[in-house]
């Protein structure tokens, strides 16, 4: 069986070089800074692995930052901008204010690009290279081939604008379906994607509500989780998302759903309400091999939301 296993993770990784190759509407391409700037990808690397090492948590911020960024007005590195005269920056929206986070270690990212290539190299691409990166940094973590070529943007989303595309820890399974399917993503890249939850954190304001009041959660992981997130303050007080195995990315995230041990109510219903994708969950949980190609897989596909591109 392991032998089958590592066949079809083999035959996966082969389309996925292949389709990544594949121009989209958008061209992008894996080779867009091969004689720009050759050491854009290595430099790049090197920057997101010291940042991993020094603080495991930001691979799973680093990863969030690529998909809050495609989930509002594409992958053009609006999330990236500040408040200004003319903006209203989307780090200020409800699901990034205080949350979103690794802001600083792009900054570091852009500065080492910049010296080896100056003005080359999109603020975009590198938040797509750097959570493709950060996934590889985790213990077990999956890869993909990035295609390249996105223009960042000048222009922040509006905030009412980032609100309704971004979704929340309190989503139903009906409303996320919705919000992915909008980007072009199905039920099944949305469960794959999900599974990020495998590593990182939440604040316990984000989980408070499941712990103290949902009916569909395991009474023994409650009580541990109360021990850290009390009915009144502690607000910022943190819980790893995958409780048995924080630091890996595997696919615990699935069998802690299926023991109704999701911290985060928008990750339970993904399972256990008889929708769509229980039987995914149930897939992934089992075979980890189809949960990494479909990650992998449904990364691209994210990267490829309404990029902007040219000169």
């Amino acid at each position: 069986m392991e032998g089958k296993a590592n066949l079809r993770f083999l035959i996966a990784s082969v389309l996925i070089l292949f389709m990544s190759n594949v121009p989209c509407h958008a061209q992008l391409s894996p080779t867009f800074y091969d004689s720009t700037c050759p050491n854009a990808l290595s430099t790049i690397r090197a920057a997101v692995w010291k940042a991993v090492w020094a603080e495991r948590r930001m691979a799973a911020s680093l990863i969030r930052l690529h998909f809050h960024d495609c989930f509002v007005q594409g992958c053009d590195g609006s999330l990236l901008l500040n408040n200004s005269s003319t903006i209203v920056s989307e780090k200020s929206a409800l699901q990034n204010f205080r949350s979103a986070r690794g802001f600083n270690v792009v900054d570091d990212i852009k500065s080492s690009v910049e010296s080896v290539c100056p003005g080359v190299v999109s603020c975009a691409d590198i938040l797509a290279v750097a959570s493709r990166d950060a996934s590889v940094a985790v213990i077990g973590g999956p890869t993909w081939t990035v295609k390249l070529g996105r223009r960042d943007s000048t222009s922040a989303a509006g905030k009412d604008e980032v609100e309704s595309n971004l979704p929340k820890f309190t989503d139903s399974l009906d409303h996320l379906t919705t919000l992915f399917a909008n980007k072009g993503l199905n039920s099944r890249d949305m469960v794959a994607l999900s599974g990020s939850h495998t590593i990182g954190q939440a604040a316990c304001a984000t989980y408070r509500g499941r712990i103290y009041n949902a009916t569909d959660i395991d009474t023994g992981f409650a009580s541990t989780r109360r021990r850290g997130c009390p009915s009144v303050g502690g607000d910022g007080n943190l819980a790893p998302l995958d409780l048995v195995t924080p630091n890996s990315f595997d696919n615990n995230y699935y069998k802690n759903l299926l023991q109704k041990k999701g911290l985060l109510q928008s990750d339970q219903v993904l399972f256990g309400s008889g929708g769509s994708t229980d039987g995914v969950v149930k897939q992934y949980s089992s075979d980890r091999t189809s949960f990494y190609y479909d990650f992998a897989w449904a990364m691209v596909k994210m990267g490829d939301v309404e990029p902007l591109t040219g000169s």
